[in-house]
């Protein structure tokens, strides 16, 4: 299973329906999260398909897709379902300072013709140019982004990629200064994209430009996926196993600040263990 991200070319109306689609899913997650919670407490537990019924015949009143409501609803649920079993902390209500952002689309979807790919409840939408596997589309979610509207297809295919036959081990030391030193000597340096986009994402914020700084924010953050996946891939094409520190990043980001968020060794050794396996 990978999953490809296709950028949308929305028509205004297609845009005000997504948006309209937000909106009443917004509520539509708050009420699920207070009822699962306030029946918590008074001992009564939900099945996913209990959750799922308390939307019935409501789609056609909020002229949203069955399936997307229910998608919702199952988040919501496993979210709580995480918590119960003190995997995560409480799911959080949305809002304007935690806004959802995505909408799910759980059913499979018609491979894509003509740089259009047909939506439950938008019809034939259009998009970037952009080669995709030929598999089957397993489920889709439609993503707001600062930059766009985007939609991410998850494709019943393996990517494959050379990997060297070879047997040679490695230890890998994170660090801020320098971002990775190998047991080998080899030395991968800390580009940090945050220090040097510092002066124009402050001038931003000064200036109280909210897209732009939300814009500058999505390019670093994009920058850093970008090396961490450039760098995991190379690792795992060049030694058979990699050894690493168990860190906890997020307590020493709370003593070291900025220089650990710019690092983004937290990604990085989790694409090094998925690409890994």
């Amino acid at each position: 299973m990978i999953v490809r991200t296709l950028k949308l070319r929305l028509t205004k109306k297609q845009e005000a329906l997504v948006n309209s689609w937000l909106w009443n899913l917004t509520g539509l997650w708050n009420f699920a999260v207070k009822k699962i919670e306030h029946d918590a407490q008074d001992k009564v537990y939900h099945s996913g398909f209990d959750c799922q019924n308390w939307i019935a015949d409501h789609s056609k009143r909020m002229e949203i897709p069955s399936h997307t409501m229910q998608g919702i609803i199952s988040q919501a649920y496993n979210a709580w379902q995480r918590c119960f079993k003190k995997l995560a902390k409480k799911p959080r209500l949305k809002g304007q300072r935690n806004k959802l952002n995505s909408i799910p689309f759980p059913d499979p979807i018609r491979s894509p013709k003509d740089h259009r790919i047909s939506l439950p409840g938008l019809g034939k939408v259009r998009y970037h140019k952009q080669e995709l596997p030929g598999a089957k589309i397993k489920c889709g979610r439609i993503i707001k982004r600062v930059s766009g509207w985007y939609v991410a297809l998850w494709l019943d295919c393996d990517h494959a990629f050379p990997v060297q036959s070879t047997d040679k081990a490695v230890g890998i030391d994170p660090g801020f200064k320098t971002l990775l030193t190998l047991s080998d000597g080899t030395k991968f340096e800390n580009p940090r994209e945050l220090h040097k986009g510092a002066k124009r994402l402050a001038q931003s914020q000064r200036g109280n430009r909210k897209k732009l700084t939300a814009r500058l924010l999505e390019r670093q953050a994009n920058r850093r996926n970008d090396r961490s996946h450039k760098i995991s891939r190379k690792l795992v094409e060049q030694y058979k196993t990699i050894c690493y520190s168990d860190d906890n990043f997020k307590s020493m980001a709370k003593r070291f600040g900025k220089s650990v968020s710019e690092a983004g060794l937290s990604n990085l050794i989790g694409m090094l263990y998925y690409k890994g396996h």
